[in-house]
Formats: structure tokens, C-alpha cells, sequence
């Protein structure tokens, strides 16, 4: 009797964990996804990171502890633009529920895979012309977070007391993205220091950061106060020179793009070299997106991220931020939210109302 019900109990407890095994395939529904970047990879400390992140977030995970990746969720990055269809169709055959690229130099590549894959999931970030209804595509108005941080660097070199400063802004490859954030920066600028000189220059690469280095260097040498840059891992080497120039005692500011950069400008103790950060939340995108892939509601359409929603906006990481200068970009971004605040994204726009100056190495689409 006790072998029986030793047997019948070993066949319920079988019965059980077959149940419960089967039980958890059916029901696990988390959607999969993959992450293809361009050379620069997730290290970036920039746009991709921050694709990345809003990716483990998504899954209970964090950027240094990622227990989910291989299962649930991976990344892979093309050392040249002409793998980024090869790497496209095999994330595609692979069945991954969405495949995310993100940055406007995936759009041909996309535009051209999507089709043959009309099942698919996939997301882009930066873009909103591939126009296909298995792509969802997120854009965002840069030049509103970068209008903040314009203002932040002309109204901090108000409050230190700085005689006709100039500044500096460097691009990754050039863009109408690219030109968002450069048209922002300057219009905030020139709403402190209406005639104040402002210099560009466009590396056309996203991962030469020693490209951006040299060109911070003479630009510090020759009096500039503060360089934003929007050039992907490249505007790391704008954050490296001011550490350096920081450090001995040169008072120069960098300004980080897409991330809070704050903790990669740190020279000394506490302090940063990085001011400010434009914060562009890709990790939005992320989130939007595989929330919607759970609730099967994804669709190809275009969302765009500006300040009303948080989307983008500035770091207060650096407590050399002044408060009155806080004070200032919180009133001006209530007045660009309420529309009292005017913000051109397009170079052609910009100069037409005499927003910026003419001369600039900013290209529109």
C-alpha cells in the first residue's frame, strides 16, 4: 500500500511539474527583442546607452546586473554600415518579436528589410520617412532640451561673470537631427548674449572621439567657454579635454548630449567637467515600444518625444549650476511648453527668422 501511494504520489508530482512546465510556456508572454547599433555599440555613453537601458528596464534589469540577455533580450553591433542588413534579416529570421536600430544612418537598410519581412516588429529611432505599417519610428524635438542647455551655458557664463563669452557646438555626421540640437543650443545662446560668436564643426564620423578632442583643444586655447556636443561616442573626446582643462584650473564647460553625462566629466572628487547634459530619452522609445509589442497594440506609426511628455529635457546632476540659473531654464521651459517660447529646428527655418547666424556647417534633410 505505501509502494503504491509512494508511486501515485512520485506520478502526481510528475503530472504537476509537466503541468507547470507546460503552464509557463503558455503563458510567458514577455516579448523578445533585439538591439542592433551602428560601430559605436552601447558603450557609448550616449544614444545608444540610452536605447540600451530603457531595453534591461523594460525587464526588471539594470545596465551592470542583465540576467535576462540571451533570453529575453540582446544586442548586436555592425562594425561597418554594410552589415546593417545582413545583421537586420538574421534578427529578423531569429523571430525576435521587435528589432529596434536606432539613429537615421539604419533608415535605407531598413527601409529596404521591412518589406520582405511584413510580420516583423521593428523600431527606429530618429527617423519618421520609412513609412512602412510593420515600423514603428520615434523622432524628437532636440532642439527644445538643447535650447536649455543654451541657455544654461550663456547664463552660467552671465553669473560667473564672463565678458563677452563664446561657444562652440560639435556635430557627429551632419543632418537634420544633428542640425535640431545645434539650432536649439544657439537660439538659447542668443536669447542671454544676443551677439555672441558662436563656432561649429561636424567630425562626420560617430566614433572618434579624438576628432573631437583636438578641435575642443583649440577652441578652449582660443577662449571658447563651453562646447556642446552631439556626435554620439566622438563628442566623449569635447568631455575629455575639459576634464583636463578643468583640472588645471581653466574655467571651460562641456556639455553632454542624449544621456546625463555628469558622472564622465568627474576630474576631481565630486566635480564635473560636463555642466549640463541634453537629456534625449531613447530609453522612451524602448519602453514604448515593447509595451506595446506585450500588449499586441504595436503598429507602424511615428511618435514623437518633446518636452511636453519628458521626452527630452537637462541635467541639474552638476551642483555648479547655479540656482538662479535652474530658475531661468525652469521658466523657459514652461514658456516653450506653452508655446510663448518659439524654438526653430531646421537651419532654413532658423534663418529665416533671424534666429541664428548665418555661415554655420549645419545641413537640413
Amino acid at each position: 500500500m505505501k509502494k503504491v501511494i509512494v508511486i501515485a504520489l512520485v506520478f502526481l508530482m510528475g503530472t504537476m511539474l509537466f503541468a507547470a512546465g507546460a503552464k509557463e510556456t503558455v503563458v510567458d508572454d514577455t516579448p523578445t527583442i533585439r538591439l542592433l547599433t551602428d560601430a559605436t555599440g552601447i558603450d557609448d555613453k550616449s544614444f545608444n546607452a540610452a536605447a540600451w537601458r530603457g531595453i534591461v528596464e523594460f525587464y526588471g534589469d539594470t545596465v551592470e546586473n542583465t540576467p535576462g540577455r540571451g533570453k529575453y533580450y540582446d544586442v548586436v553591433t555592425a562594425t561597418t554600415q554594410d552589415m546593417y542588413i545582413p545583421n537586420l534579416k538574421q534578427a529578423a529570421d531569429e523571430e525576435y518579436d521587435v528589432i529596434m536600430v536606432t539613429g537615421f544612418t539604419w533608415a535605407d537598410a531598413l527601409g529596404e528589410v521591412a518589406p520582405l519581412y511584413p510580420n516583423q516588429n521593428f523600431v527606429i529611432v530618429d527617423v519618421d520617412w520609412v513609412g512602412h505599417p510593420n515600423v514603428m519610428e520615434f523622432i524628437y524635438s532636440e532642439e527644445e532640451g538643447s535650447y536649455l542647455v543654451g541657455l544654461a551655458a550663456a547664463l552660467q557664463a552671465k553669473a560667473e561673470g564672463i565678458v563677452n563669452p563664446r561657444f562652440g557646438f560639435i556635430g557627429g555626421v551632419p543632418g537634420g537631427t544633428i542640425t535640431k540640437f545645434e539650432m536649439g543650443y544657439i537660439q538659447g545662446l542668443l536669447s542671454v548674449f544676443p551677439n555672441a560668436p558662436v563656432v561649429d564643426y561636424y567630425a562626420n564620423d560617430w566614433g572618434k572621439p579624438e576628432l573631437a578632442k583636438a578641435q575642443a583643444k583649440n577652441w578652449y586655447d582660443s577662449g571658447i567657454y563651453a562646447i556642446f556636443s552631439a556626435a554620439g561616442g566622438t563628442g566623449n573626446g569635447t568631455i575629455a579635454q575639459a576634464k583636463e582643462y578643468r583640472l588645471q584650473g581653466r574655467n571651460v564647460w562641456a556639455i553632454g548630449v542624449d544621456s546625463d553625462q555628469h558622472e564622465d566629466g568627474i576630474y576631481e572628487g565630486t566635480r564635473s567637467a560636463v555642466l549640463t547634459s541634453m537629456l534625449k530619452r531613447v530609453e522612451a522609445s524602448s519602453l514604448y515600444a515593447l509595451n506595446a509589442a506585450k500588449a499586441g497594440t504595436f503598429k507602424g506609426e511615428v511618435v514623437k518625444m518633446s518636452l511636453v511628455d519628458d521626452g527630452v529635457g537637462y541635467s541639474q546632476a552638476n551642483s555648479e549650476l547655479k540656482p538662479e540659473v535652474v530658475a531661468a531654464i525652469e521658466a523657459a521651459k514652461a514658456d516653450i511648453i506653452s508655446g510663448k517660447i518659439k524654438i526653430y529646428g531646421t537651419y532654413r527655418d532658423a534663418l529665416a527668422a533671424r534666429a541664428v547666424p548665418t555661415g554655420l556647417a549645419a545641413l537640413d534633410d
